[in-house]
């Protein structure tokens, strides 16, 4: 089942932190639970399904952090369509992902409402600022580009990395110019888009044929274009990358590319940081960060303790 770019208010809408509020990652559409490599929905009893949030409880040295009177925030999110990204459950309208948990748990720990707004991956920084939404829970990428007008409160460590078929020769990528001449497929609105733009010098720098940058709003779009020859290589999270090749036929991962530190995405000055921080880092020490990350498979993902708008990790 498809869904459209944006889907306001969807069944948890004002929710309790302790109702099933589920996040997403990317940019994109889905199904019950979610689109498979090839652009196929993939089987919903694929998806994780273990609860390692409902006992989290209140915390109230954390909550105290919060701005006064703060009882329910809005947060926007989207939906990715494979895990450990977001992606649906079987009853076609209820979202599950590594992002989801992680909001839920912060929610719990602060004891607040949350109400979800569904937007397509690359308008959701931009409407931060205006106030439309009070943060955003997407596997932000902390860039020190973005630092500029979003603050970031860090929850995991993921990044880029390149997947391609599975009877490519390509090798391990280790610098841009080794896509010269071909076409790669990524998210639109994201760190990797940002990065082939910046990167395309090195082509002519080096006297060869430009590689062409290929954007998609739906992640099921890039792993169609990736199996019909219409694309060479996929540019994607590290841990959504590693999860498709591990649960679909003919792919094969070719490495991490550049380590991102991911956060919960603010407006620039926002006094929600300190809070969401504290949150973080009480799940870190009762375990049930541990339990989120075994739950998705993402435990090379996992951060020693949560920061505010850390430099953008280089190398």
């Amino acid at each position: 089942m498809r869904t459209p770019a944006y889907r306001h208010l969807m069944p948890f809408v004002a929710i309790t932190s302790a109702a099933l509020l589920l996040t997403a990652c990317g940019s994109g559409s889905g199904g019950p639970g979610g689109t498979d490599a090839s652009g196929v929905a993939a089987k919903a009893d694929e998806v994780p399904t273990t609860d390692v949030v409902s006992a989290v409880r209140k915390d109230d040295a954390a909550a105290r952090l919060l701005p006064a009177g703060t009882t329910s925030l809005t947060v926007a999110v989207s939906v990715g369509g494979t895990p450990p990204g977001t992606t649906y459950l079987a009853d076609g309208t209820t979202l599950t992902g590594q992002d989801v948990d992680f909001t839920r748990a912060v929610a719990r720990v602060l004891g607040i409402k949350l109400k979800v707004e569904q937007a397509s991956f690359e308008a959701i920084l931009p409407a931060l600022d205006s106030g439309k939404y009070d943060f955003g829970a997407s596997n932000f990428g902390v860039t020190d580009e973005r630092r500029k007008t979003i603050d970031f409160v860090t929850y995991v460590n993921d990044g880029q990395g390149f997947a391609t078929r599975e009877d490519s020769k390509l090798p391990k990528i280790t610098n841009l110019k080794q896509l010269c001449g071909l076409n790669v497929a990524t998210g639109a609105g994201t760190t990797f888009e940002a990065t082939l733009e910046a990167g395309k010098h090195v082509c002519a720098d080096a006297g060869k044929k430009a590689y062409q940058v290929q954007t998609y709003a739906e992640s099921s779009a890039i792993w169609s274009s990736l199996q019909q020859g219409r694309s060479d290589v996929v540019m994607s999270t590290i841990n959504g990358l590693r999860y498709a090749v591990a649960h679909q036929r003919g792919l094969k991962f070719l490495n991490e590319y550049h380590r991102l530190d991911v956060g919960f995405a603010f407006k620039k000055g926002t006094k929600l940081a300190p809070a969401f921080q504290a949150a973080v880092n009480r799940l870190l020490s009762d375990g049930t960060y541990d339990r989120i990350l075994k739950k998705w498979g993402t435990t090379g993902s996992a951060i020693e303790k949560s920061r505010v708008n850390p430099p953008e990790l280089k190398g």
